[in-house]
């Protein structure tokens, strides 16, 4: 009985992360699943599992077997399957300044209103996080460390979090040691570092566009220019458009989010992260590469961050648990490559020190076996979230209504009609208690992605959060048919 049990969670758990590939368009509708023995090595359980997961998903109508031919996802009628993309996009190819901080001050304002539907805000809620667990491991730590835990922990951080940073970084392909880490406050802390390594005032940083504004407040807020690099919605940075700029003028720098980038959830093929990685050796240039929601994958396999193709210290591999475990321990880290002693230095000038306790509750969480599970059920929620939202997006937003569908991670970028001004639906948004991101924030020029949101499915999906989508998609088709009408 307890064998059986064991075999049902078994392939119901296979049966789950290939449902929510699906679900996130990862696996889009026609294609072909792994082979049943491809499958069975992947996932690291026997031949009748998959089996019995394939049958799984052929009884919810999700897949079909074809004779001698295989699994393939079934043609689904679903109307938001059948919502558009969002095109390539096309920013101007000269660098500018950024002035995006006022329109982001409005956006983190709202997010502290408790009345406010947060649809703007890109972080998960503390429900689907591992909240208790988490705050028994601090309570233990301060009990058992009170005076190194009231001390300062200076660069480059708790060796117990870095020694389990190296160990997963091996399962991401990266031969990274403990002492290739630092710790930060948050990725956001590491990216300003590398920022800071790689750059001086005046200088130029190629981004992906449109890009996260986190991002760009970095930029503004160190005298930097930004350089937008076209982005496609599913492959993330337009590489050949990459290279072309870099042949045209000098960079100091190149940052990207590879693996669900926000604001689109592109994620970039492995073909073209070590491309990519190619391109920034042969002129030297750093590559700052933010890697925070690489664990958030819908599919079965993490993709492998560019780090991994670097054989010369050129990547500067940031990343935190902001997203997956615990927003507020700000527990970051950077793994900076050949910029290792500069990065360390600059972290000792910038904050001194991070806090010593919250590193090492998430060092134990690590070490304990935790995350890992942790991981499967968020990653579960996260691309349920991600598929309630559009398809509430593609049955209450106006017509010509587009979305990006991401393989990962808790964002959608929605583009709307031409004549949908995002601000004024944002305002309007507002005042009916929900907050969502304006397109222009997420590019250094303020009159970019003007007809575009970023939606937040960070949120378990409730009443609440369908009636604000429908809300929004009433509000937009409102300005959409009053334009029309002048």
């Amino acid at each position: 009985m307890a064998a059986g049990a064991h075999s049902l969670k078994l392939y119901e758990s296979v049966a789950e992360r290939l449902r929510a590939a699906i679900a996130a368009g990862t696996l889009r509708p026609g294609e072909r699943l792994p082979s049943v023995r491809r499958l069975s090595a992947r996932e690291r359980v026997s031949v009748s599992t998959v089996l019995q997961a394939y049958l799984h998903l052929e009884s919810q109508g999700l897949i079909e077997a074809r004779p001698q031919s295989g699994h393939y996802v079934r043609e689904r009628e679903r109307e938001r399957l059948r919502l558009a993309e969002p095109p390539v996009s096309r920013p101007p190819a000269s660098a500018t300044p950024v002035t995006v901080s006022d329109l982001v001050t409005q956006l983190y304002r709202s997010s502290r209103e408790p009345r406010i539907v947060q649809l703007g805000s890109a972080w998960p809620a503390p429900e689907l996080l591992p909240t208790r667990r988490l705050a028994r491991e601090m309570g233990q730590l301060a009990r058992d460390r009170q005076m190194e835990g009231v001390m300062y922990d200076v660069p480059p951080g708790s060796l117990w979090l870095r020694k389990q940073l190296a160990k997963r970084a091996l399962e991401w392909g990266c031969a990274l040691g403990a002492d290739d880490f630092i710790s930060t406050s948050g990725a956001a802390e590491a990216v300003h570092l590398c920022l800071v390594a790689a750059a001086r005032t005046g200088d130029t940083i190629a981004i992906e566009s449109p890009t996260y504004y986190g991002t760009l407040l970095a930029i503004e807020s160190l005298g930097l220019k930004a350089l937008e690099i076209p982005s496609h919605p599913r492959h993330g940075l337009e590489l050949d458009a990459l290279e072309a700029a870099l042949e045209r003028r000098r960079v100091a720098a190149v940052l990207v989010v590879p693996s669900f980038s926000n604001p689109i959830g592109s994620c970039m093929p492995e073909e073209r992260r070590r491309r990519l990685v190619e391109l920034v050796t042969a002129h030297d240039i750093p590559l700052i590469e933010d890697d925070i929601y690489g664990d958030l994958h819908f599919g079965p396999e993490r993709p492998r961050p560019c780090k991994a193709f670097d054989t010369r210290g050129q990547v500067m591999l940031c990343g935190s648990f902001s997203k997956t475990i615990a927003p507020g321990y700000r527990v970051g880290y950077v793994a900076p490559g050949r910029f290792r002693e500069r990065v360390e230095l600059l972290k000792f000038t910038h904050t001194v020190a991070s806090p010593l306790l919250p590193q090492e509750a998430v060092a134990s969480f690590l070490e304990n076996g935790g995350y890992d599970r942790h991981l499967r059920a968020l990653r579960r929620n996260l691309a349920s979230q991600v598929e309630h939202a559009a398809g509430a997006v593609a049955e209450h937003f106006p017509e010509g209504t587009r979305v990006a569908l991401p393989s990962g991670g808790m964002l959608l970028w929605v583009q709307l009609p031409p004549t949908v001004d995002a601000h004024v639906l944002n305002a309007r948004a507002l005042e009916a208690g929900i907050s969502i991101a304006p397109g222009s924030i997420f590019s250094a020029r303020p009159d970019s992605y003007r007809n575009f949101i970023r939606l937040s499915c960070g949120q378990p999906w409730t009443p609440r959060i369908e009636a604000a989508i429908a809300t929004l998609g009433s509000l937009a088709s409102g300005l959409a048919a009053g334009a029309s009408r002048r």
